[in-house]
């Protein structure tokens, strides 16, 4: 568990415990779903009205597990919006064969988690019923590798605060934060889920809260014809997915556009390849379900309890840094792998903006491998399906960037968390796309979240009030505009030009060695891109 508490200290540095003001005024607004009546309140110190915890599909379980979500069903009354939802069940990053981890072991947490949480909160500048014009909606995907986090962030520590983007907006959008099934019960693959359920629940819970969000947003004041999708990590993965999700024509579209915080597209098998169906075969033998006629129907016959301890276990086991849940090509929502359907042009939406980390990878490697770990045996045991010659050229790539620990982290960077987002510009290439570079040191994975809530993620890396302004007011101004160049005030960031493969130009956002922000347009690194195209010659073999 070591790593797992090191995962959160990195990435939510100082986070501090935050709670909602409750409503100092009545009436409180009252919101119509059809099927639920619910009621928010108006958050008095950001002036901001607040639905939290509003129900979006029914509780997935029993016999729904491992199903596509569905309508919730109708219930009487007003139900409350007033307080954070439970989180999903939380699984575990990969500790490899250095922390094994038994069926028995459970961690404290901090916050509810339950099986029931497709939930999501709504946040509306002022009051909805004075919204006269609809505005821009930004949604929310949180990250976690598919396996941690909710709208209450990592253990509680934090939350994703809407109330913090509708003041970088300017008051000018109305956000969502979503909640999706996560590990086991989002993402279990194989023939038999297959045959009997639905593969990548997880994102057909994302996607059913993108259609919620066309049906009733209105209701909230917000324009379901204008929305951008926004994630962090496996939350920027998800744009990725929603992007070619469909054969990259969903129908009605649901999105406009997307913004990428460090893009996390690892290796995604076929949901029946020999991975993710050994995956499957550990997860039944864990829960005595191997002899059963029917293994699936065994575990949705187990308590939530008992499927967590396995989740937890299961997902320790995967090599360290790394996730064994993941989304899979299932060939009906994802039918292609990413880079197939990038290089295709597949894409749904019209507008992109990504933004990636100097140092993304160091986070998910073992420090204490760092005097001893072997570059091609990291490489095998990260894409185990590469040859051996393809591993040595993937080698030979970063073998110039320093000790065989740099090297790793660079790969660890690049080839799941950097190279995705170019794969993406390039699919884009004629669409307005733009690319971002966070550079203030020490620019690790999730040190970039802190701009974006800073009233819950602690403090800021670089606490300059003109920096903070323009970091985190490009992706609102993408969200209002669908252009970064379009300001909702002053700021220091200059004429940001598009990304095509004729002008691979990015912004940076640094501070220089004097503590002065250091806000401007460069060129993409040659070095990284040949890398990158590297990688996107071997994917086949790493399965992206």
């Amino acid at each position: 568990m070591v790593f797992l508490q090191l995962f959160v200290a990195a990435l939510l540095s100082n986070a501090v415990q935050h709670s909602i003001a409750q409503p100092t005024h009545t009436p409180s607004p009252v919101v119509d779903l059809g099927y639920a009546k619910y009621q928010g309140f108006f958050h008095e110190a950001s002036r901001v009205t607040n639905f939290l915890g509003v129900r979006y599909a029914q509780e997935p379980t029993g016999n729904l597990r491992w199903r596509a979500p569905t309508t919730p069903k109708k219930v009487v009354g007003i139900q409350p919006a007033t307080s954070q939802p439970p989180r999903c069940f939380q699984g575990n990053t990969g500790q490899g064969v250095t922390a094994p981890s038994p069926i028995n072991h459970r961690r404290a947490e901090t916050l509810a988690i339950s099986e029931d949480c497709l939930f999501l909160n709504v946040y509306t500048p002022g009051d909805i019923d004075s919204v006269k014009k609809p505005l821009p909606v930004v949604v929310w995907i949180h990250g976690g590798g598919y396996a941690l986090g909710g709208a209450t962030g990592f253990f509680g520590a934090d939350t994703y605060d809407g109330n913090d983007l509708i003041r970088e907006a300017g008051r000018g959008v109305v956000a969502v934060v979503i909640q999706y099934r996560l590990g086991l019960l989002g993402f279990l693959s194989s023939g038999q889920v297959n045959q009997n359920g639905d593969l990548n629940a997880g994102l057909l819970d994302q996607q059913f809260a993108l259609q919620w969000i066309q049906t009733h947003i209105h209701k909230f004041g917000g324009d379901r014809n204008h929305v951008t999708i926004w994630g962090q990590s496996a939350g920027a993965g998800s744009v990725i997915q929603h992007m070619i999700a469909n054969g990259g024509r969903t129908n009605p579209p649901l999105f406009k556009g997307g913004i990428s915080s460090s893009s996390f597209i690892p290796s995604q098998y076929r949901f029946d390849d020999p991975i993710p169906e050994a995956t499957f075969n550990k997860v039944v033998s864990q829960l005595n379900c191997t002899s059963s006629p029917d293994q699936l129907n065994c575990l949705r016959s187990l308590d939530a309890d008992t499927l967590q301890l396995a989740n937890s276990a299961v997902s320790a086991g995967a090599f360290f840094g790394t996730f064994n849940f993941a989304p899979v090509v299932d060939g009906r929502f994802i039918q292609q792998r990413p880079t197939v359907a990038l290089q295709q042009k597949k894409i749904n939406g019209d507008f992109f903006l990504a933004m990636t980390n100097t140092n993304e990878g160091a986070l998910f490697v073992d420090a204490n491998t760092a005097d001893t770990v072997h570059v091609p045996t990291y490489i095998h045991n990260l894409f185990p399906a590469l040859t051996q010659s393809q591993v040595s050229a993937a080698a030979a790539q970063y073998a110039p960037l320093g000790t065989p620990i740099t090297q790793v982290n660079a790969i660890m960077s690049e080839a799941i968390l950097i190279c995705p987002s170019h794969y993406v510009l390039q699919a884009f290439n004629g669409k307005p796309a733009f690319k971002g570079h966070f550079a203030v040191p020490p620019a690790g994975h999730g040190n970039d979240l802190s701009y974006y809530f800073p009233s819950t993620n602690g403090p800021l890396s670089f606490n300059n009030t003109a920096f903070a302004t323009a970091f985190s007011g490009v992706f609102l101004d993408f969200a209002r505009f669908f252009n970064p160049n379009v300001k909702s005030g002053p700021t220091i960031t200059p004429h940001w030009d598009s990304w095509t493969v004729s002008q691979r130009v990015e912004m940076l956002f640094n501070r220089t060695e004097a503590g002065a922000p250091d806000v401007r347009e460069i060129s993409s690194s040659q070095d990284q891109l040949r890398r990158c195209q590297f990688w996107e010659s071997v994917s086949a073999n790493t399965a992206q």
